[in-house]
């Protein structure tokens, strides 16, 4: 066994997955084998979700069962209400989302994770019941009512139902199902792996999706787009690009939304929510922050491209948001009622052939004190 120290864990394997397959190098990203241009093009959220829970893509009886499951699941305790009504109205959704969904393992309580029936039952409502939760802490901390989900709508426009009042059209529908599509699955990712952790302790599978939206949060993971957003707004015009860069790369600052861990092209995502970005703003009005962005690329190819460093799906994804009404801070937690398909999908392979995770350390402490008495320190 290796005693090599790797910081951050950086290209050890950690485990066995045949869920999501990612070349960095080649700009690819697979969900069981099929592309993510193909899916992002093709299917729905509903679809990709079953095919990254069962391995396979439904046939339409199996889709149409699997969507009415999730249709069924939607709906939380008042209890989960309950407690987002008594949050601070200030805290970030985020916060309120993760102690939500911890919550939910005392109303479901799915102890026994060898009970695979259950565990199948848990993931499609930890998947259907977490845009009914995040829309619910925005229209609470608004002072609105909180809206009942829509069974006429499909997950997509649920969530923006339940979020604004409105049905949302079909083009925006559509944009945010893609948006889901590209972020249910990406790898090891830190939230992933932080759900596999914590699930290869056979904990139950609320507390296990809690901590990978803990992990999430941060910015320097799933974060990061909000951050995206503020840097853009902070550049304030496309003429200011230049100098931004500059002084962001002599001064060796990160800039966010550009380079990622495992990529080194442009990130496939990237390049299918551009695309879409570009067609909901020619249809829908544009925004300055677009040009911005899309000059901070170009002038970063130039100075970056080198270096591997290239735009990924936090650089697009926020100015899509930010046209859509959605608030800034809310950002994140649609990366979460994503990523959850992805979450729940590697927990149920992680109990498959479960081994706890007990990494060892390399120790740079003292190995020689002794204990001083209080009265002499």
């Amino acid at each position: 066994m290796s005693g090599d120290f790797v910081p951050g864990l950086a290209g050890v394997v950690a485990a066995k997955s045949a869920i999501g397959w990612i070349n960095g190098l080649e700009g690819i990203l697979r969900y069981r084998g099929i592309g993510i241009e193909e899916l992002a093009e093709h299917s729905s959220f509903e679809e990709v979700s079953y095919l990254l829970l069962m391995g396979r893509l439904p046939t339409r009886d199996e889709l149409s069962a699997f969507d009415a499951q999730l249709k069924a699941y939607r709906a939380v305790p008042d209890g989960i209400t309950a407690i987002l009504q008594n949050l601070p109205k200030d805290g970030h959704p985020m916060v309120a989302l993760q102690s939500a969904v911890a919550a939910l393992g005392t109303f479901y309580q799915q102890m026994d994770v060898t009970d695979r029936d259950g565990n199948q039952a848990a993931a499609l409502r930890l998947i259907a019941s977490m845009p009914t939760i995040v829309a619910a802490f925005d229209r609470i901390r608004k002072g609105q009512t909180v809206l009942a989900p829509d069974s006429d709508l499909n997950h997509a426009a649920n969530f923006l139902y339940m979020l604004t009042g409105e049905r949302p059209d079909e083009k925006v529908t559509r944009l945010i199902d893609v948006c889901l599509v590209l972020h249910a699955e990406h790898g090891f990712n830190a939230s992933t792996f932080t759900g596999r952790v914590v699930g290869s302790t056979m904990a139950n599978p609320y507390s296990t999706i809690a901590g990978a939206v803990g992990s999430l949060s941060g910015p320097l993971h799933g974060g990061a787009n909000e951050r995206v957003l503020h840097m853009l707004r902070d550049v304030g015009s496309a003429d200011a690009v230049a100098p931004f860069l500059e002084t962001m790369i002599s001064t060796k600052q990160k800039i966010m939304g550009l380079g990622h861990r495992v990529y080194r092209v442009k990130d496939p995502r990237a390049t299918v929510l551009q695309t879409m970005a570009a067609d909901l703003f020619s249809s829908h009005g544009s925004t300055p922050l677009y040009d911005i962005a899309h000059t901070l690329e170009s002038e970063a190819a130039k100075r970056l491209g080198a270096k591997g460093i290239y735009p990924n799906v936090d650089f697009y994804s926020g100015l899509v948001y930010e046209k859509l009404g959605i608030e800034v801070d809310l950002y994140t937690p649609l990366f979460a009622i994503s990523r959850v398909a992805g979450w729940t999908a590697h927990w149920l392979e992680q109990l498959e052939d479960n081994r706890i995770y007990r990494p060892t350390q390399h120790y740079v402490g003292s190995t020689d004190s002794s204990y001083v008495d209080i009265a002499q320190r």
